[in-house]
């Protein structure tokens, strides 16, 4: 099989995460539950503190992605929610090539996403699926 010319991943680092970034976001989505700006109503839930949008976090994996794949075309990016995410973390993004395919006369890369607090727990997973190579080039290979 041959490797997608994708390129390294790229460094990608988001932090640490403020109550400010948190409530931009609120704004952004129109997400305003009590449970990601109001310290008294996280605590009287249950929760330490207030907590990040599930989709702020997956947000930052998809900007990650973006960033990665530069212009070529995502066709699939899922993810899975594995943690929490606090005022104070700092997240890292990392990806691997896990393999690719041709698909509709295109090479596609499957990739593997992580989103990571300072302390190594995962707090999102998730998988895409890009475009990696010239149409053109893939005719070619494909005659060879």
């Amino acid at each position: 099989m041959t490797r997608p010319a994708l390129g390294e991943p790229p460094d990608y680092v988001f932090g640490p995460l403020t109550r400010t970034d948190i409530v931009r976001y609120a704004g952004a989505s129109g997400d305003f539950n009590p449970l990601h700006h109001d310290h008294a109503f996280a605590r009287a839930a249950g929760l330490s503190d207030v907590m990040a949008h599930g989709m702020l976090s997956a947000g930052l994996l998809g900007s990650f992605l973006a960033t990665w794949a530069r212009a070529r075309p995502i066709r699939r990016f899922k993810v899975r929610f594995r943690s929490p995410v606090w005022p104070g973390d700092t997240l890292r993004a990392e990806g691997e090539v896990a393999g690719s395919s041709i698909i509709e006369a295109r090479r596609v890369a499957h990739l593997i996403l992580r989103l990571r607090r300072q302390d190594g727990t995962e707090v999102v997973s998730g998988e895409a699926d890009v475009e990696c190579d010239d149409p053109a080039l893939q005719r070619d290979e494909a005659l060879s």
